[in-house]
């Protein structure tokens, strides 16, 4: 690409979230373009493993209930609209000790914004789910709503209604340089050069690399996924088997029905090692990790074999709260982004595409973003 090529909005990164923007903002008539260092539906990032919880009576916080909700409709949307298979409802079981953060949070969640959620004490849930094991202290919350998403599934299907759309995909570009400050913004690449009177960043592990108002605040985790045989007759989403999320005295764990013949899917929610550098992302299986999962596995899915059939690895960027970063950036206010969503954004990226494609066109939104806002978590800087 010798000549550089203009566009009203450019978005780098076209992974969960990026794939959406492309995907909304193509919607809208823009004349768009997806940049990525590697392909669509890739496995370098944080986007892949197959599979990603969808659940509405967040935990974490009652400020993402609007969004997750939006993003619910804009999955099914996608998937009638699309014809492939994207989300499937299987229902989540939440674990653990009634006054934990698991549990309380959920019932804040489901109280503020009237989800209907059904509240079990231990000898109920374990008349229900006698393929779970539950501790004598805790208590579970299950949701109906909740189910998975099929996450290579769900980006391709949005880069290619992108692409009906009109959006243009330039995969294997690195990013060298955005440059501010004059009448276009100016993505440098080692293909060639790109201008656009905005930008929407979605980078993931490599956000930081593209916001210098990151540096510093941001930590990349090595997440493994994990794979079991698993009695299909138990533990199958066909036989309503749900998602769960455990929250245990050794960590939060959380796995899905399984759906192919690599059998059940569980990992570790908490911990990680620190990655240094995404592109050197150690993807060799942890044996002391696989250990920790198995141990979770005998004490709290006993019926699950513990011959292991599979095993991934993909990234947490996290922040120092754990919340999302969703603003413009201090560079340049014609760049907008999503950055740090610590391991649980993926449900959520229907609608922040569609949120951060607003945002860019300078349109109204309708969320309250000051959860999300960079400003009072990272403070400013002056050069």
């Amino acid at each position: 690409m010798s000549n550089s090529q203009h566009f009203d909005c450019l978005v780098l990164g076209t992974g969960g979230i990026g794939s959406a923007a492309l995907y909304h903002l193509a919607k809208q008539g823009k004349r768009v373009a997806g940049i990525d260092r590697f392909g669509v539906a890739h496995d370098r990032g944080s986007s892949h493993g197959q599979t990603r919880i969808i659940r509405q009576s967040y935990f974490e916080h009652p400020s993402y209930v609007p969004l997750v909700q939006r993003a619910f409709e804009l999955w099914e949307e996608l998937q009638a609209e699309h014809g492939r298979d994207l989300y499937y409802q299987t229902g989540i079981l939440q674990a653990g000790p009634g006054g934990g953060a698991l549990i309380q949070g959920v019932l804040a969640s489901s109280a503020e914004h009237g989800l209907p959620i059904e509240h079990l004490n231990v000898a109920e849930a374990r008349k229900r789910w006698p393929q779970f094991a539950f501790d004598d202290d805790m208590e579970v919350v299950f949701e109906q709503r909740g189910g998975f998403l099929l996450i290579e599934h769900a980006i391709s299907a949005h880069i290619e209604k992108a692409q009906w759309a009109g959006a243009e995909l330039f995969v294997g570009h690195t990013i060298c340089e955005v440059k501010t400050g004059g009448r276009c913004l100016e993505v440098l690449t080692d293909q060639g050069t790109f201008t656009a009177d905005s930008i929407v960043v979605t980078a993931g592990a490599w956000a930081a690399d593209l916001l210098p108002e990151l540096k510093g605040h941001l930590r990349i985790l090595n997440k493994p996924l994990h794979w079991y045989t698993a009695d299909a007759d138990l533990y199958s989403n066909r036989v309503g088997c749900p998602v769960f999320f455990f929250e245990s005295e050794t960590g939060d764990y959380y796995g899905f029905p399984s759906i192919d013949e690599r059998g059940l899917k569980l990992a570790r929610h908490s911990g990680g090692a620190e990655v240094s550098n995404p592109l050197e992302l150690n993807r060799s299986l942890d044996e002391d990790e696989r250990s920790d999962v198995a141990g979770f596995l005998r004490k709290h899915l006993p019926q699950v074999s513990d011959q292991a059939t599979d095993h991934a690895v993909c990234m947490y960027t996290v922040t120092s709260d754990s919340h999302f970063i969703i603003d413009r950036a201090e560079l340049d206010d014609r760049i907008v982004y999503a950055a740090g969503l610590s391991g649980h954004g993926f449900k959520f990226a229907a609608a922040l595409g569609e949120l951060l494609a607003k945002m860019a066109n300078g349109e109204s939104h309708g969320y309250d973003l000051a959860q999300f806002s960079a400003r009072p978590r990272i403070g400013t800087r002056h050069n």
